[in-house]
């Protein structure tokens, strides 16, 4: 699993844990929908900045999108 793939998954999971919508994230994130959908489709690249910014918006670390879970292929 790539970075992109990583990301994606991890970016999902989190704002699903923390009970919110695709919009609901892009608004505190100041993003639109249609891009955090996206992020989540591993379809764009996030730069480090929207990182930073989805990680605040989340009320997470940067690396917490970021981290391979154990066990996870590391190619």
């Amino acid at each position: 699993m790539n970075i992109r793939e990583i990301f994606a998954r991890n970016l999902r999971a989190v704002r699903r844990d923390k009970g919110l919508s695709q919009e609901e994230l892009a608004h505190r994130a100041e993003l639109d929908r249609t891009y955090i959908s996206a992020l989540e489709r591993n379809v764009y690249n996030p730069t480090i900045d929207v990182v930073a910014r989805l990680a605040d918006a989340l009320d997470v670390e940067p690396a917490t999108l970021l981290q391979r879970t154990t066990g996870e292929d590391q190619k």
